[in-house]
């Protein structure tokens, strides 16, 4: 991946509907090259696909969480099975495994707290290994969903 690459995710990133004629003017290209570019990016993986940015208020979506998990057990099969699980519940929004204490952070979005607190008692208490939950709730937001930085 060269700078020219580079400058095409970036403007991707900060405006995914760019006409093939408008991306190509921005990184100082003709339409065919920044055309082929573009499908070599996809190709192989630098792009992985294309998604509106959508207001979760205005789903309404209002209420955030970051959960941390502690597992009890942590034998290859019950870390799968927690994953696999955790990947099907749609209001988690971010899961990652982590290194040391917790095992897992969770970004979680509901309607509001009692929707929350039902998902944690009825769901996430009932996941495979988990020994224990703790919720911080989101106040505010201060950078959400920044594209990746281009060096």
């Amino acid at each position: 991946m060269d700078d020219l690459d580079r400058k095409i995710l970036a403007e991707l990133q900060e405006e995914g509907r760019l006409s093939i004629t408008e991306l190509a003017g921005r990184v100082g290209l003709t339409v065919s090259p920044a055309q082929r570019r573009m499908r070599d990016l996809e190709r192989s993986g630098a792009i992985t696909g294309y998604r509106a940015i959508v207001d979760p208020n205005a789903l309404g979506l209002e209420f955030e969480a970051i959960v941390f998990v502690t597992m009890g057990q942590e034998d290859r099969e019950t870390l799968l099975a927690f994953e696999e699980a955790v990947a099907a519940i749609p209001s988690v929004l971010l899961a990652q495994r982590l290194f040391g204490d917790p095992d897992y952070l969770l970004r979680v979005r509901t309607t509001d707290l009692d929707a929350y607190a039902r998902l944690q008692d009825e769901v996430f208490a009932a996941l495979p290994g988990v020994q224990r939950l703790n919720s911080t709730l989101v106040m505010k937001s201060i950078v959400s969903d920044r594209p990746y930085p281009s060096a």
